[in-house]
């Protein structure tokens, strides 16, 4: 007999392809779901559809909010309503293939684990493949596998995808209440490393979601870095993402075992340090060393220079920068 997953859909806007996204994930192949909807106060006909769907199908259970919650208040309101043994997650704009929740829970429960996560197909708005993998692209599959049974995985930045997330009922305590101190943290980032603290995560390498660019995303495929005409503009936008993800860290410390506490702590010291350095700095650098060697190689310089020797790297970034341009990369 299935077990029931409780599939979590928080809504805002979201007229244009909520109907597409709704139908794929109630014609799954595995039918003991239930539905959960929270709309954040939708200005468009979003209520209106999802209102329609309830009254056709008895497995959707909608909560219309009265006030704004934003993104992450709306998704902890929905991971509160969980009661089935298992939850996942789902954004309203993509589309999910047939055997997404029977593959996915077929994979946690093989490998015996608390949470799985995978890989998404990256499609235009009429869902024509873009990037056949995101976490190639974003170049996350080599630490993937790597780090998949360490908390290092999803420490310096995210490698979990909200959106592929199934997960155990039992892990929402792990990260709850979620962070709103920095909007450089977001929730699946501190889903993935909450329960990479006290759980165990399994990778999922087929695409079973076709992950939607339209232009609207809360987040998406876009490399902002790329865009920037000076390396001071990147330098800005590595620390402020640096300490909002440290200052979330920090202060909620009681979270983490005591060699993460410190490292925590020396870490949002050490970017807060960079703020003031302009063009080299000699301080910190076993810190920066404990944070990036888990990185490839070029990786790890690249950072090293852009945040410890801006000076170095205007010139290098410079260069680059005309490189690109001439090829039309830029």
């Amino acid at each position: 007999m299935e077990e029931p997953i409780d599939i979590l859909l928080a809504t805002y806007n979201g007229e244009k392809y909520i109907r597409e996204q709704i139908d794929s994930i109630l014609n799954q192949t595995y039918k003991n779901i239930r539905l959960i909807i929270s709309d954040d106060c939708s200005s468009d006909t979003t209520p209106e559809i999802l209102k329609e769907y309830e009254e056709k199908d008895k497995r959707i259970i909608l909560y219309i909010q009265e006030k704004n919650l934003g993104v992450v208040k709306n998704i902890e309101f929905l991971l509160k309503k969980v009661e089935s043994p298992y939850y996942m997650l789902a954004d309203q704009d993509d589309y999910w293939m047939p055997e997404k929740v029977e593959k996915t829970l077929e994979k946690l429960q093989e490998e015996n684990s608390d949470l799985a996560f995978g890989d998404l197909e990256v499609v235009d708005e009429k869902l024509n493949t873009i990037y056949p993998s995101f976490n190639d692209y974003m170049l996350l599959t080599r630490k993937i596998k790597k780090y998949i049974n360490s908390y290092k995985l999803n420490y310096l930045y995210n490698c979990v995808t909200g959106c592929t997330i199934l997960a155990k009922k039992e892990t929402i305590k792990y990260f709850l209440p979620l962070p709103t101190i920095s909007k450089r943290l977001i929730h699946d980032h501190w889903i993935g490393l909450m329960v990479s603290l006290n759980g165990k995560l399994v990778y999922v390498p087929e695409k079973y979601i076709k992950y939607r660019q339209h232009g609207d995303n809360q987040v998406g495929t876009e490399k902002i870095s790329h865009g920037f005409e000076k390396m001071e503009q990147v330098r800005e936008l590595f620390l402020n993402v640096k300490l909002g993800i440290f200052e979330t860290y920090v202060k909620n410390n009681e979270k983490f075992p005591k060699d993460l506490q410190e490292l925590n702590k020396k870490a949002y010291d050490y970017f807060k340090m960079l703020e003031k350095k302009k063009k080299i700095n000699f301080k910190g650098w076993t810190t920066f060393h404990k944070l990036y060697k888990t990185e490839k190689f070029i990786y790890y310089i690249e950072n090293f220079l852009i945040m410890n020797i801006p000076v170095l790297a205007k010139g290098l970034f410079n260069i680059r920068h005309k490189i690109l341009k001439i090829i039309g990369k830029r």
